[in-house]
């Protein structure tokens, strides 16, 4: 992986992904005793940044490739991110998607055109069920982090981040990111690397499922007992990447590890004083912003806001905390 890749993405998604805005508050200031700043990737295409890796990986496959298919595996997002873009270049899409999946998710990623297999995250393993039904049917595999034209993709986010801040005149902040499997926060760590090496990337992972934080610390990559079960279902992964990994150990600040609460808390507040949707696991960044100032040193952090495809029930609990 290298900035010269995240570039060539760059061009290929020009006028397909949306350049996501940068959102301020005063009140959301005064909560983190600091300026923060939410990249809203909850208004890209989809519902979530995963478009860009989607369109990345895509875009680059040979006309064969596209018209045999593609397959993914994803909770949701990356779902939807590839089942749009597979339907915009007229490529067939597989993609298999836990069972306690939000059920916006794996609705909208139907509507989107492709087929879904259900699978229980419990008990069955996504990777050995995309890989099976890739050589069954020569589809494809679109990996959801671990995959370098999807790393590529992701990382456009940080050079927008990049002449954003630039243009603001921020010029040292850490750069709080919604972590999963690492493909968003290793993609904008490297675009950072290269355009804004002062802006430092930080993992924000929900109690429980911290194996990026906990990987960090110890060195070599760590896995979570829990498989499932949370509210942050956007950014649940058993470990981190093969590929992520390496890149975030080398590039990323220490991880910040939040609550199911103060992300529903998060949520809450994006919506009251930003006005924009985010889902739980979307929201972390933002909860690591607001709730741990203890983590932070400067005068502003920036979060991102990674996805804002939550169901209904689940939004308006959020909202209940305001009260």
């Amino acid at each position: 992986m290298n900035i010269d890749m995240i570039r060539a993405a760059a061009l290929r998604i020009k006028g397909h992904a949306r350049r996501t805005p940068i959102l301020t508050s005063p009140f959301l200031d005064e909560i983190a005793g600091r300026r923060v700043f939410v990249k809203a990737e909850c208004l890209q295409h989809t519902g979530s940044f995963k478009f860009r890796g989607g369109w990345s990986a895509v875009s680059a496959l040979t006309d064969n490739a596209l018209k045999t298919g593609v397959i993914a595996f994803s909770s949701g997002n990356h779902a939807q991110g590839v089942a749009l873009a597979a339907r915009e270049h007229g490529a067939p899409a597989v993609i298999v998607m836990p069972s306690d999946a939000p059920a916006v998710k794996i609705a909208n990623t139907r509507a989107l055109g492709a087929k879904v297999v259900l699978y229980d995250r419990e008990t069955e393993d996504r990777d050995e069920i995309g890989e099976r039904l890739s050589a069954e049917h020569g589809l494809t595999l679109i990996k959801p982090y671990d995959e370098p034209l999807v790393i590529a993709g992701q990382g456009t986010t940080g050079l927008e981040i990049a002449e954003d801040m630039n243009a603001l005149g921020i010029t040292d902040a850490d750069v709080m990111v919604c972590c999963g499997g690492g493909g968003l926060t290793s993609g904008i760590a490297l675009a950072l690397a290269a355009d804004a090496p002062s802006l430092r990337v930080r993992p924000a992972e929900p109690e429980e499922f911290d194996d990026v934080t906990r990987s960090l610390i110890s060195g070599k990559i760590e896995s979570n007992v829990r498989r499932g079960g949370s509210l942050c279902d956007a950014i649940i992964t058993p470990q981190p990447g093969n590929l992520t990994f390496p890149i975030m150990q080398k590039h990323c600040g220490p991880g910040v590890v939040v609550s199911e609460d103060e992300c529903m808390r998060a949520v809450a507040l994006a919506f009251d004083r930003l006005r924009i949707v985010v889902e739980p696991g979307g929201a972390a960044a933002l909860a690591a912003a607001l709730f741990h100032p203890d983590e932070f040193t400067g005068d502003a952090v920036i979060a991102v806001a990674t996805g804002g495809n939550v169901d209904a029930p689940v939004f308006a609990k959020a909202l209940e905390t305001l009260q």
